[in-house]
């Protein structure tokens, strides 16, 4: 009689008896009514896990579906491979698709054929046809040479370029069906659990994959079309082709022939040309315009670009006076309070609009006013600064809500220049694997914390999800009413940001709860050659983030 052997575990709070190596799959199974979607990964003692592992001993163990960070990264890079291989199966094995950037809590998706509504209405129903099949996404161990073959035959020689730069004698592989593919992400167990997406038409070349998400997760949003961002996106993807960096491996190319001086000068050379763009525009319109709006979210550069700004002004005879947002924040005592009992910054209702509102009103009419100074020690404003609009004085406001609609409602739209800025990342790592502009701004702001509050790793891995919400709720709505949208983001700046970032990421302890995302960012930026920065000129944004900035440090 054979006896199976039983072990006590914690599964969501809660004690059973589970057969000893029962996989997370099986286990999944009994839990799965408590989450409004599939379950993708689980959490064991401190370690995440693929759901085909087992349970060899007593654990903590935690599922997580979509709606969460992590499970909704690996529900987007499963949504990816069942895309490729749907396309791959309807249109042939030289059909491939380059996965862009986000657009609209989307993914925007280019295919290397000629796209039709009628062929997108085609895909997806493929896809479904495929998530009804419950195909399982196998991880296999392949020796890395074999890996560089596989993809060098299946005309992927980017992919087989980055594997290059793995040192191990072995990596890990997904397979779907016949088809491999290597993803910086764990995986779902099968394409069962992908049911929840949708394809929105853009063109001849693109398409959108939508799908539910942290922010909007009891439903696919319907997808608005951003077209400044949309626009900026395209011109940042279309100068990376000219100068033929569209991914990691032409980056690292570059660095390692000893190229990289030079393409620093012309990224940086190109990014003040833009910003001076828009300081002649504004001038033409000085007449007309009497305030400058500028926002952006965390770690978009919006200090850099504000003097870089201004001194462009400058130059064409206009005199900016600024004003930071900051500066008017409520007395502490009357700071919202969010849902965890923290204050809430990022909220419109921490600053004193009315107070705003009537200065800046008041300062157009070329009064002289004492605007405040927050004192961010004792939370309190304190008034000393004069401020008084000469002839070729213009106003310029620096905030998270510079574009809310509901700021300086008193001042007529066209006397208001809107300026939006986003590090737009215009770099894939290769063609199925994007990098997230959220993660180089994560990056930048752990830089910066570190080198100018002092904090650690997991203090700002530890802030980020706030600050996150609080974009998504009062900055990005608002993106499509600006007069111009700024990227902030340089083709060479993760080579930088990797010798700087990476020493700090080693420092999260494997027992923090952050470890796992220190992790990810270390695997993430591995793939990176480094970039030393002496080359970087003192005006730069990133010099913003590593210091030696001539405007800050």
């Amino acid at each position: 009689m054979c006896v199976i052997e039983t072990m006590k575990i914690i599964v969501m709070n809660e004690e059973r008896e589970v057969p000893k190596g029962i996989s997370l799959f099986e286990l999944s199974r009994a839990y799965q009514d408590q989450f409004a979607y599939p379950i993708v990964i689980a959490k064991v003692n401190d370690s995440f896990l693929e759901l085909h592992e087992q349970i060899m001993e007593p654990s903590d163990v935690t599922f997580f579906d979509l709606t969460s960070r992590i499970g909704n990264r690996i529900y987007v890079s499963g949504l990816t491979f069942l895309n490729l291989f749907a396309v791959k199966q309807l249109f042939g094995s030289q059909a491939d698709i380059t996965v862009q950037h986000s657009i609209d809590k989307g993914i925007y998706i280019e295919t290397n054929f000629e796209l039709t509504e009628e062929k997108l209405k085609a895909l997806e129903q493929k896809m479904r046809e495929i998530v009804e099949q419950d195909l399982e996404f196998a991880k296999v161990n392949v020796a890395r040479l074999d890996a560089i073959d596989y993809f060098m035959k299946m005309n992927d020689p980017v992919k087989a370029g980055i594997i290059k730069y793995n040192t191990n004698t072995y990596i890990t592989l997904y397979r779907l069906g016949n088809m491999y593919n290597y993803f910086y992400n764990y995986m779902p167990h099968d394409t069962k659990a992908l049911s929840h997406f949708e394809l929105t038409f853009l063109g001849p070349s693109g398409y959108v994959l939508r799908f539910p998400t942290v922010y909007q997760h009891d439903e696919i949003k319907e997808y608005t079309h951003h077209p400044h961002m949309f626009e900026v996106f395209q011109e940042c993807r279309n100068w990376a082709k000219v100068m033929k960096i569209q991914n990691v491996v032409d980056l690292n190319h570059v660095v390692s022939n000893g190229h990289i001086e030079d393409l620093i000068r012309i990224d940086e050379t190109l990014q003040s040309q833009r910003l001076l763009q828009v300081a002649r525009q504004i001038y033409e319109k000085k007449d007309t315009i009497k305030v400058i709006l500028l926002a952006g979210p965390s770690s978009s550069g919006k200090t850099t670009t504000t003097n870089k700004l201004c001194m462009y002004l400058r130059s064409f005879g206009l005199n900016p006076k600024m004003l930071s947002m900051d500066d008017y924040f409520v007395e502490r005592q009357e700071t919202p309070i969010d849902e965890d009992g923290d204050y809430d910054y990022e909220s419109p209702a921490a600053l004193d609009l009315e107070l705003f509102n009537d200065q800046v009103e008041r300062i157009l009419k070329n009064e002289e006013v004492t605007v405040p100074t927050y004192n961010f020690l004792l939370g309190t404003k304190q008034y000393k600064r004069k401020v008084q609009l000469g002839q070729e004085d213009i106003l310029l406001i620096e905030g998270i809500h510079g574009l809310n609609s509901s700021i300086l409602t008193n001042i007529p739209r066209e006397k208001k220049c809107k300026i939006y800025l986003s590090a737009l990342t215009e770099l894939n790592i290769d063609h199925h694997n994007r990098i997230s502009t959220t993660d180089n701004r994560l990056l930048r702001r752990i830089i910066r914390d570190n080198r100018t509050r002092g904090y650690n790793v997991a203090t700002t891995l530890e802030n980020w999800p706030n600050v996150r919400e609080g974009e998504e709720e009062y900055i990005f709505p608002y993106q499509d009413d600006a007069d111009f949208t700024i990227n902030t983001a340089l083709i060479y700046e993760l080579g930088v940001l990797k010798t700087y970032v990476e020493p700090l990421l080693y420092s999260v302890e494997p027992s923090s709860v952050h470890y796992e995302e220190a992790k990810r960012l270390i695997n993430f930026l591995r793939v990176f050659l480094p970039i030393p920065s002496e080359s970087i000129p003192q005006d730069s944004i990133l010099r913003e983030f590593i210091g030696g900035s001539c405007f800050h440090d």
